[in-house]
């Protein structure tokens, strides 16, 4: 590569130094000097230029398959991230209907809690009036028998009758205790079906959160890696 430089040197102070030619800007050079000049440049160029114009040659062809590869691979690229938006979707998809499937047997076994109590309360309760009435009904009926027999002591007629009242008003006293106690189960119960209901609610709110949240999902032309 040096001697290509001093070459040209040399070529330089030939022209300089030829004769001109009157009336010109031209002037008279040694032909076979510089032709011998010219093929040592030649033969001292690298072969690396050689190459560099090759590739000059052939740029158009390699920007039009550079091209067509970024195309290729922005294609592939879309075509990845529709496929993983899908999938993602549909997991969503999945995961709101399986939290709406448990939500439904939640509330439907609430009820069916709900009903049973309130029927078990009732049928309870009846009982414990029926039980009253059936012992105030014995009640007044001894009274009655006792009455026949003591007609003339109206003090024990008088007692049989507050026996009677007494017995009717605690058969009421532990009718309304019951139902109080059933009441109170039956809040409880509700309060924790109430709780899990917001649980439920909660999870299903995150998800939908999570699906609106910027960045879970691939825009056009980039590719995530969503994991479930």
């Amino acid at each position: 590569m040096y001697r290509v430089f001093e070459a040209l040197d040399e070529l330089v102070t030939i022209v300089e130094e030829a004769r001109g030619v009157p009336m010109t800007s031209s002037c008279v050079v040694p032909r076979g000097d510089l032709l011998e000049l010219l093929d040592e440049i030649r033969d001292a160029l690298p072969r690396e230029v050689d190459d560099a114009q090759d590739v000059l040659d052939k740029r158009d062809d390699l920007i039009e398959q550079a091209r067509a590869e970024a195309g290729r691979t922005l294609a592939d690229a879309n075509a990845q991230a529709e496929r993983l938006l899908a999938e993602a979707q549909a997991r969503a998809e999945g995961i709101m209907a399986d939290a709406r499937a448990e939500a439904d047997r939640t509330i439907a076994a609430g009820q069916a809690e709900y009903h049973k109590l309130t029927d078990r309360s009732r049928a309870e309760s009846d009982r414990v009036i029926q039980a009253g009435r059936e012992a105030y009904e014995r009640a007044i009926e001894d009274a009655r028998h006792e009455q026949a027999r003591l007609v003339s002591q109206t003090e024990v007629v008088q007692a049989a009758h507050a026996e009677s009242a007494r017995i009717v008003d605690e058969a009421h006293v532990e009718a309304d205790r019951q139902r109080t106690e059933c009441d109170v189960y039956v809040d409880g119960k509700l309060a924790e079906f109430s709780e899990l209901l917001a649980t439920t609610l909660r999870t299903v709110d995150s998800g939908r959160n999570h699906l609106r949240t910027p960045g879970n999902f691939p825009g056009r032309g980039q590719v995530y890696d969503f994991q479930p």
